[in-house]
């Protein structure tokens, strides 16, 4: 099995962030990224983004390891 390096690590972070961030929405309707970085805002939106990008390499990396 192959150690993780930096990006997986990052990306590993960012999925966990997403993650919790997504349960705390469904279970209490409190968007932690919106109330830290505001409702949309730039910042918001370039973690959004990333989050999403992390998910597809996941998936990525999932798919690697399956073959």
């Amino acid at each position: 099995m192959k150690k993780m390096g930096g990006l997986d690590w990052v990306v590993f972070i960012l999925v966990i962030v997403g993650a919790l961030n997504w349960g705390l929405v469904g279970l209490f309707k409190v968007d932690v990224v919106a109330s830290i970085l505001g409702d949309m805002s730039t910042a918001a939106r370039v973690v959004y983004t990333l989050v999403g990008l992390s998910g597809l390499y996941m998936l990525m990396m999932a798919k690697k390891m399956k073959e």
